[in-house]
């Protein structure tokens, strides 16, 4: 059995209910939701692969809209006891798919300003979230294979808000697809 993951309801309204041969878990936005519930739900039962389905910015402007594998996460809000950004004091500074692929940067805050993207952008990510790095760390902690899968929703810059609300569906669909496509459901 895999488990499908998605932190929002709007990024799963393209997956029916009962997809054969997954379980389903809608974790919430944030790392700490994901965190949460991503450890209840391995607590509970084994699973073969953790499938994330979700929304990401781009922040390299050579990355076009479709849908990217993610092969590491890094965290963009955080900082090490001498203030480096982007190293956390006591996590490490990347985490591994093991896929290959692009890499995210994750933070607890929606990335919409040229400013910010710049920073993150010198971390060397191409995508920003805000659940990957948790999901990654966890499912590591429990020896699972994980396969994260993002839709391009936005350009990480001013507006895009509003613009993730508009196309969230859209990125639904494109994953949706990808799901039939690589695992045959």
């Amino acid at each position: 059995m895999k488990l499908l993951v998605a932190a929002h309801v709007s990024e799963l309204v393209a997956f029916e209910e009962d997809l054969p041969g997954f379980d389903r878990l809608l974790t919430g936005v944030g790392k700490i939701p994901a965190a949460y519930a991503l450890t209840r739900a391995l607590s509970g039962r084994t699973y073969d692969e953790i499938v994330v389905v979700g929304t990401a910015g781009a922040i390299d402007p050579e990355v076009e809209g479709g849908v990217y594998d993610i092969a590491a996460a890094i965290q963009h809000d955080v900082k090490d006891l001498d203030g480096v950004f982007g190293q956390h004091a006591s996590l490490p500074a990347r985490v591994e798919t093991g896929v290959d692929g692009l890499v995210i940067a994750t933070g607890d805050h929606f990335v919409d300003d040229a400013e910010t993207v710049a920073l993150v952008r010198a971390l060397d990510a191409r995508l920003v979230d805000m659940e990957s790095y948790a999901l990654i760390w966890v499912a590591q902690q429990f020896g699972v294979p994980i396969r994260i899968l993002r839709a391009v929703s936005d350009r990480a810059q001013d507006g895009a808000t509003q613009v993730w609300d508009e196309v969230v569906e859209r990125c639904s669909h494109q994953l949706r697809t990808v799901v039939r496509e690589r695992y045959g459901v």
